[in-house]
């Protein structure tokens, strides 16, 4: 209202990681099976000889096919791990840009591309960081042939079964495999994604 002089409070630092983090589970619920889908066409070649002479072809075939040879819920194998993935990735690296941003910024309003970019790398390499022990568990899940309404061929009892699992085979550095690229290429995105957005907001203000 004029005259009360009240004014929109920012969001805090914990909202902001909740928001992001919740958000990041709410999409995956929903694209889980595509990104299952994914991981089944990339690893097709290594897997091959436990499809019992399937062969999966092109997204929606590959849907198709794990549904009829493995079950529905084939579809969201490791869903549990990719939960916990999106609250650790998503959570850090939307919810803590604006931080970082102003930490490099020194919490001056006037924050050039550069800084932004550097604030956009930061968070995507520190996600990942966080993040990839989860993604690992997740793609190890969704890699995972099994015989429909069994669970024969399945390599871990559970999610945290996979985390010990790992852990005491692969020793601790195995929750970290593929972290380097991992990391190279999302803050690579991250930054893109974070500084295009931004701008395009700063933009419409502006019309």
């Amino acid at each position: 209202m004029v005259g009360t002089g009240s004014t929109d409070l920012a969001p805090s630092a914990a909202v902001k990681i909740f928001s992001a983090g919740t958000a990041g589970c709410v999409a995956d619920l929903v694209t889980f099976p595509l990104d299952t889908a994914k991981v089944r066409l990339q690893i097709q070649g290594e897997s091959q000889p436990l499809v019992a002479g399937h062969r999966y072809r092109g997204v929606f075939g590959t849907i198709f096919t794990m549904v009829k040879t493995e079950g529905p819920r084939s579809l969201y194998s490791g869903l549990v791990a990719g939960l916990q993935r999106q609250m650790c990735f998503a959570s850090v690296r939307i919810g803590l840009y604006d931080t970082i941003k102003e930490l490099y910024s020194g919490g001056s309003k006037d924050v050039g591309i550069g800084t932004r970019l550097l604030a956009g790398c930061t968070t995507g390499a520190m996600a990942v960081s966080f993040a990839q022990p989860t993604d690992v568990v997740k793609v190890r899940f969704q890699a995972q042939v099994r015989s429909s309404g069994s669970g024969s061929g399945t390599r871990y009892a559970g999610t945290i079964d996979a985390y010990k699992s790992i852990a005491r085979d692969e020793g601790i550095r195995g929750l970290w495999k593929g972290c380097l690229p991992n990391i190279t290429r999302n803050a690579i995105v991250n930054c893109s994604e974070l500084h295009k957005y931004i701008y395009l907001i700063m933009l419409n203000t502006t019309v």
